[in-house]
């Protein structure tokens, strides 16, 4: 597994486990920073799909990534249009608007990198063949070589004493 999706899950399941703790608060009316779940019932349906999507992104399947980025740039997506909307149009910046704005950003931006790292590996592995050793390595006269090697016996005198 590449190193580049170890650490993409790993934010994915940080990530996941913050919704889950927000989702737990905004049902107790506790508040965190002023982060709340926009639809509690949709993020914790969504919660459920995310693991999904992290074992699919785990196995190296693209529709892990896809579903996930879909997912996500649905849900924080329409909040982040909607509240950047309302600071375009001259709405004052708050404490809570800003931490789920920021919320918003790092969902949207780790779905784009898990895409993008889904679609990078996808084409490296399709492409792994090296052009410069391949030519040597696909004849017979290469495992021909290798069998003369391991039939070869030790001719060799050895005394333990």
């Amino acid at each position: 597994m590449a190193f580049s999706t170890i650490l993409i899950l790993i934010f994915m399941i940080m990530f996941w486990l913050f919704r889950a703790i927000v989702a737990v608060c905004t049902q107790y009316s506790i508040d965190i920073i002023g982060i709340f779940a926009y639809n509690l019932t949709l993020e914790i349906s969504i919660s459920f799909i995310i693991i999904i999507c992290i074992v699919l992104v785990a196995k190296r399947k693209i529709i892990g990534a896809l579903a996930y980025t879909l997912i996500y740039g649905m849900y924080f997506g329409e909040h982040f249009f909607n509240e950047f909307i309302k600071l375009i149009n001259g709405e004052t910046l708050s404490i809570e608007m800003t931490s789920n704005l920021v919320c918003d950003l790092c969902a949207i931006l780790l779905a784009l990198f898990c895409l993008m790292d889904s679609i990078v590996l996808r084409v490296r592995n399709k492409d792994s063949k090296h052009k410069t050793t391949e030519w040597y390595f696909e004849k017979n006269e290469y495992d021909k070589e290798l069998e003369k090697r391991d039939k070869r016996d030790d001719k060799n005198q050895y005394k333990f004493y």
